[in-house]
């Protein structure tokens, strides 16, 4: 730290501050948090037994229950597609559709908005999907049916935007369905192979045994060297094929977490955008299974959550068609192979319990059942009020299914009576009077505050919920935090949101083996406007891990939680949240923030933050432009903490300052230090020349000797007509 002080009184221009005795600082109030309403919306699709619309329903007809409770509607209207193709009806149909009496819903006429997504596809799957994809596109497409095309492999595509050009979708069907993917291949057929060759070779090697018993006992010591050399040959193969199947079940295991991953995160960026648009939207999802492992099913929630806050119904499609052998088909071979190895285990005693081969064994197949459409697939449609579509090649009928779904159903509203966001799953129950119907609607949502279209993760839910009960008072405050405004060119609102934590604050559980140890903790930004809606959330989870010998290193660290955010001009509060899920506690730390409008011509000025350290950067660091960064440095905002003056002698401060558009002229700096409002002292002077960026990156700092315990405000002015202000503590 010393050196960091004196390469910042190198290059500041020596301010001089006017000092008064210090008074102690008034207590912040406690930030209120207000409890809202929200709206819990539902379209809802009512059918006979054959599958027709039901249209003449009234809203005496429907009772929604949450939880078990009746909730009352607030708005009820019958929506039809605008522009929907006509089609031939059968006699039957006519009558099922006929909007009967003068008593019938209200009618409203909305657009459609409908993403066609396409996952990783096998040759054979791409062939049955994209014949579906054109259908849909030929036949099903009208006015005010918005659709766009994407595509799933490592990532998200974006091949088509939402359109109503027809031949505009068609050409991205084309093309999502022209293209190789990377496709998971199963190695459970290889794994197989090794585990019977290592039975034949348990029986081979017991063989040997027997067969070198007798040699001994015939006194026969070459034939019983022999075969000792048989037993010591199969024993090597054996191990070098059990160390290639653990190879093969790692590598599977890796893979299926990173394309589960990648597919979860796609179909939360699709679901996004799609929140704020009106009427029904839906997905229509290909796949041919979707992957979630235990890794991924603790994310799983989130898709269902994000698709039921966004009102999107998913509609899941196993482009696999017919399938010549079902995925329990492959379970059957996993278990009968599962049980040789068994037999063979406690055959040469080497039953290692819940630690072997067998157990592992048992995890993979739990996770082959899991891979079956109607799993994963079937969950997806179910929860989110669509269906799955299976076990058929003609996968064009099944989507002129969904398509009779987007063009007529109901749609109601209700406000919960349960006001309290606890983060629990609500279960929604939509019934219908009239006997004989299927009722097909979304299942819950999660009890949390809605953040716009951002989709809200599973870690997330927990700690935004714990958030709005906790209170300041008595309770020690973990996380120190900071919001900045750094106005670059281009970029008026870019702020620079930072947290941090000791380590040690967090619980760090031991392994059951007592070998590692590992954490899960998550910290949460929430940008809430005048309004105190959520217009932006950032977060991280924490799993950290590592061997137990480094368990109390571990916990001397700390966690430095870093984002950028785009934000418009107004006024913010920025609240950064800490959950730690093993213990339930939380912390909330909260920093007002001001974003100004940016006017280019006149000169700008970022937020002035009070410095804690610094880091020198490496070589290929240093060219590139952060916002922190200073020279050489990497600097460090004190983010709240307050300031011991017996061992630091100096504070530094930093900000970034931007010359109008065309002015040449350098810019003046005035200094302030006030106290409750008063002003202790002023210094001015001259900034240095812009880089070659146009800005001008400057730290200075100032004694603090005299300084008295309290609360301290260093105001910056540039030009006598922009400030910024920044506060400090300095300790008793």
């Amino acid at each position: 730290m010393k050196s960091f002080l004196s390469l910042l009184l190198i290059v500041s221009i020596g301010f001089s501050t006017v000092l008064t005795r210090a008074q102690t600082p008034t207590q912040d109030q406690d930030d209120v948090v207000r409890v809202r309403s929200n709206e819990v919306r539902l379209d809802v699709v009512v059918k006979d037994k054959k599958g027709r619309p039901i249209r003449d329903l009234k809203q005496a007809d429907f009772e929604v229950l949450e939880d078990g409770v009746q909730q009352k509607v607030e708005s009820f209207h019958f929506v039809v597609r605008e522009g929907a193709p006509a089609k031939s009806e059968t006699k039957d149909d006519k009558v099922a559709s006929t909007v009967a009496t003068p008593t019938a819903p209200q009618r409203r006429s909305t657009p459609t908005v409908t993403a066609l997504v396409f996952d990783r596809l096998s040759p054979e799957a791409r062939a049955l999907a994209k014949k579906a994809g054109l259908s849909y596109a030929q036949e099903t497409m009208g006015a005010g049916n918005f659709t766009g095309v994407f595509g799933i492999d490592q990532s998200l595509r974006t091949i088509q935007p939402f359109t109503e050009d027809k031949q505009l979708v068609q050409n991205a069907v084309e093309t999502a369905t022209g293209t190789s993917t990377s496709t998971y291949v199963s190695g459970a057929e290889k794994m197989r192979s090794n585990t019977e060759r290592v039975i034949s070779l348990d029986n081979q090697i017991s063989g040997s045994a027997s067969a070198a018993a007798a040699a001994g006992a015939a006194q026969n010591s070459s034939g019983a060297a022999a075969e000792a050399d048989n037993i010591g040959q199969a024993a090597i193969q054996q191990k070098l094929l059990e160390m290639q199947t653990q190879m093969l079940d790692q590598y599977e295991r890796l893979e299926r977490d990173q394309e589960g991953f990648a597919t979860i995160n796609s179909l939360l960026a699709v679901i996004g955008p799609m929140q704020n648009l009106p009427g029904r939207k839906t997905i229509i999802f290909f796949s041919e299974g979707l992957k979630i492992p235990p890794a991924v099913m603790t994310k799983f929630p989130a898709v269902v959550n994000a698709a039921n806050r966004a009102n999107v119904s998913i509609y899941a499609v196993d482009a696999a068609g017919l399938r010549a052998e079902s995925n329990t088909i492959e379970a059957a071979r996993e278990l009968n192979s599962i049980a040789s190895a068994r037999m063979a285990q406690q055959g040469r005693g080497n039953d290692r319990g819940s630690s072997g081969p067998y157990m592992r064994s048992l995890e993979r197949n739990e996770d082959l059942l899991r891979f079956d459409p109607r799993s994963g697939l079937g969950m997806l449609s179910d929860q989110t009020g669509g269906f799955l579509i299976h076990d058929t090649n003609d996968l064009t009928n099944g989507l002129r299914r969904i398509d009779d779904d987007m063009n007529a159903y109901y749609f109601l509203t209700y406000v919960p009576q349960n006001k309290e966001y606890d983060g629990r799953f609500r279960r929604i129950s939509v019934k219908v009077t009239r006997p004989n119907v299927e009722v097909q609607s979304r299942q819950g949502y999660y009890a949390v505050e809605a953040a716009g279209q951002l989709p809200m993760l599973d870690y997330e839910v927990p700690a935004i919920a714990a958030a709005r009960n906790w209170k300041s008072s008595g309770t020690q405050n973990i996380l120190h935090s900071s919001a900045l405004s750094y106005p670059s060119p281009g970029q008026g609102g870019l702020t620079l949101i930072l947290a941090e934590a000791q380590l040690a604050s967090f619980k760090f559980s031991p392994s059951s083996d007592n070998k590692t140890y590992n954490t899960d903790f998550s910290i949460v930004a929430l940008v809430r406007d005048e309004s105190d809606q959520i217009v932006q959330k950032l977060s991280q989870h924490y799993a950290l891990n590592g061997p137990i010998q480094n368990l109390e290193s571990a916990k001397k660290g700390d966690v430095l939680f870093y984002r950028e955010a785009q934000l418009r001009p107004g006024k913010y509060r920025v609240q950064l949240i800490s959950h730690d899920a093993a213990t339930g506690s939380v912390s909330v730390s909260t920093t007002p923030l001001e974003i100004y409008a940016s006017d280019e011509s006149k000169p700008r000025l970022s937020s002035v933050a009070v410095l804690k350290r610094a880091e020198r950067l490496s070589a290929a660091e240093q060219q590139r432009d952060q916002p922190l960064r200073f020279g050489e440095l990497l600097v460090y905002p004190n983010l709240g903490e307050q300031i011991d003056r017996n061992t630091t002698k100096q504070i530094a401060y930093f900000f970034t300052a931007w010359p109008g558009k065309g002015v040449t002229k350098p810019m003046q700096m005035t200094l302030e230090i006030l106290q409750n409002n008063k002003s202790l002292g002023t210094t001015s002077g001259e900034l240095p020349a812009a880089d070659e960026r146009g800005q001008i990156k400057y730290a200075g700092s100032f004694a603090i000797d005299k300084f008295q315990p309290g609360k301290y405000e260093l105001r910056i002015t540039v030009n006598n007509e922009t400030s910024r202000s920044t506060s400090f503590v300095i300790s008793q």
